[in-house]
């Protein structure tokens, strides 16, 4: 056990060693939600309980994203973290009696900072980061309470314009669903503002537990809940899932220093300041959240089991991004923000380029696997119960789109926290506007020919142009992203890539002809045989290519 700990201290010291810290709880976290979809898709297949079930996601995600998710994040941390080190200022220099050499030269820096409140106790206009942290929760729960009973009362009217296609008992299991998921929003709210402060605190480990205990809830919903109240058991899962999130990050931003006081603080110049930053990327989410609502308005019209087709094809894409990419982005964003703070400028863009770099090494042989695989993962992973052969086909195929952009949306969040850590939250907002239009407009245009599968070849198209536009400005913006080096990279990333390719279609060939491919076991061993050739064959041209990349991961590694 202590060695256990000693590793993960040792990994929590530098942003690839956080990284890697959330990836590990990610992957468990990930392998948790496949074991949840998969007992979504046994006990009631894609069908009409599944599609009531994600179409009752959307009102509270539709409440969440909107207010909080990302908006928060990108908002809070950087002004927590410039309250913190102000605060960390004053005790040292209330301790010395002046500030030493290289504090003052901090200082300095820090003037050119935006945000600027003295950190004090509440008086008047001035919070220390701790009561900061009390004022965004307070505020939270009481728009979100306010917020949630209106939508709760209006519940039935925004359901049915959200799935024009439901109707009789599947529209108002829909409806009940919504009406129970609305109180998770508010866990959530709290939830998010002690990720938050862990971040900030680069205590990435609590963190990173909190998505294992929302998806051990909906299990626990899916097991036991839907036995004692029917479908809409899944929604109280949900629930308590969200509970579970807030429940065990609580004490560890306790142990950390937050404490709760009753204030409000709207008049309080970093109040606001968050909530000026949270605007634009509010805007930006609700326009996110628009385009997830007219996907569903789209394919609740599409045969049934559409809508639920394609969150398990997305979910399925996405343990990849999140367990690489994410992690990735998540332990840059407080590094990012303290370059920017301190003026930072080389620093700043080489953080960038070198994840840039890391996450692309990933991302691009993953999205060429799993397209080779699309077929073997989504039989093995939901294959089962009712979950039947033509279920298989269509979330396969819909895999198969989502994994064209999988790069992109790998470096999409690296990039959007570089705008927020230069507390540029305007910027990302415009980009991805752009992309919900073409989000939107392509998925009209895709969907009457293409079914579900039109639906993730638009998201895929949008994804793609997003990071255009990202990369662009923000060269624009820094002048330099080391692009060189990234490009050249990418071509030897690709090479081998293509090379691992090239191997695991003739492994899959070799393997499907010796064994039962109709059985589970059959296609693990094809699944697992062809793919590990393709993981070496990648490995191997990666090292003969000489990529930076893989000697950095080998470096590391050793000194674990």
């Amino acid at each position: 056990m202590a060695f256990i700990k000693n590793i993960f201290k040792k990994l929590k010291g530098t942003t690839t060693g956080s990284a890697i810290v959330i990836a590990i709880f990610s992957i468990l976290s990930k392998i948790m939600g496949l074991f949840r979809d998969r007992l979504l898709a046994s006990k009631f297949g894609a069908g009409d309980v599944l599609d009531a079930y994600y179409a009752a996601f959307k009102l509270p995600d539709l409440i969440f994203n909107t207010l909080v998710l990302g908006a928060l994040s990108a908002a809070f941390i950087p002004v927590f973290m410039e309250f913190k080190s102000r605060h960390d200022q004053d005790k040292q220099k209330n301790k010395n009696g002046r500030l030493p050499l290289e504090q003052a030269e901090d200082e300095i820096a820090v003037v050119a900072v935006p945000i600027t409140p003295k950190v004090s106790a509440i008086n008047g206009d001035n919070l220390n980061h701790w009561d900061l942290s009390a004022a965004i929760i307070n505020i939270i729960t009481i728009v979100f309470l306010l917020v949630g009973a209106i939508v709760w009362f209006w519940a039935p009217a925004f359901v049915a314009l959200i799935a024009p296609g439901f109707n009789g008992e599947k529209l108002d299991l829909a409806i009940g669903m919504t009406k129970i998921m609305l109180l998770s929003i508010l866990f959530f709210g709290i939830s998010n503002v002690f990720s938050g402060i862990l971040q900030s605190l680069k205590k990435f480990t609590i963190f990173s537990l909190a998505p294992l205990m929302y998806n051990l809830g909906i299990i626990v919903g899916i097991v036991f809940l839907v036995d004692i109240f029917g479908p809409v058991g899944l929604a109280y899962g949900v629930v308590l899932g969200a509970f579970l999130h807030l429940l065990i990050q609580w004490p560890a931003a306790v142990r950390s220093g937050f404490h709760w006081r009753a204030i409000l603080a709207l008049k309080n110049k970093a109040v606001r300041q968050i909530g000026r930053l949270m605007l634009p990327r509010t805007v930006g989410l609700a326009g996110n959240q628009l385009s997830q609502v007219i996907t569903t308005i789209i394919a609740s019209g599409l045969i049934s089991g559409s809508l639920a087709i394609f969150n398990l094809a997305a979910n399925l894409s996405s343990v990849p991004i999140s367990i690489f990419a994410i992690s990735l982005a998540i332990a840059s964003f407080p590094v990012l923000s303290e370059k920017y703070i301190s003026q930072n400028k080389a620093g700043f863009i080489e953080q960038v380029s070198v994840n840039v770099r890391r996450i692309l090494f990933l991302m691009i042989p993953i999205s060429v696997f799993l397209i080779a695989f699309r077929a073997q993962i989504v039989r093995l992973v939901l294959g089962a119960g009712s979950f039947d052969w033509e279920d298989t086909i269509l979330t396969a195929e819909a895999l198969g789109y989502f994994a064209i952009s999988l790069f992109a949306q790998g470096l999409i969040p690296l990039l959007t926290r570089a705008f927020y850590a230069l507390q540029n939250t305007k910027t990302p907002v415009i980009i991805s506007l752009l992309a919900v239009v073409i989000n939107i407009s392509a998925a009209f245009t895709l969907a009457p020919t293409m079914g579900v599968a039109g639906l993730a070849l638009a998201f895929s198209l949008s994804s793609i142009v997003n990071l255009i536009f990202l990369v662009v400005i923000l060269k624009c913006r820094l002048g330099d992203l080391d692009e060189k080096k990234i490009l050249f990279s990418t071509l030897k990333i690709s090479v081998a890539s293509l090379g691992g390719l090239v191997c695991i279609q003739l492994a899959k060939y070799v393997l499907g002809s010796a064994v039962d491919m109709q059985t589970f076991v059959g296609v693990l061993i094809q699944f697992l045989g062809a793919g590990a050739v393709g993981v070496l064959v990648y490995l191997l041209v990666s090292l003969m290519l000489g990529s930076e990349e893989i000697n950095d991961w080998k470096k590391r590694f050793a000194n674990k």
